[in-house]
């Protein structure tokens, strides 16, 4: 548990993933376009370009070179 729980009883409720205030997922294709438009227009989203060449991936190198020597295994 968190430390920030205070120690004695508690209640516990759950709510269902559906009602969640988080996330809202979009009932029409409308709302979906909607939501995007939003996602476009925020100020604070960053490029995705910017991560560009920044993580070495999984195997730790360079992506092409690793697909290349898999190829190289085919007959």
């Amino acid at each position: 548990m968190p430390r920030e729980i205070p120690v004695g009883p508690v209640i516990i409720t759950f709510t269902p993933a559906g009602t969640s205030t988080h996330r809202k997922d979009p009932r029409t294709v409308a709302e979906a376009l909607q939501m995007a438009e939003e996602k476009t227009t925020d100020k604070n989203r960053k490029p995705i370009s910017q991560l560009f060449g920044k993580h070495k991936g999984i195997l730790g190198g360079d992506g092409v070179a690793y697909q290349r020597a898999i190829r190289d295994e085919w007959d």
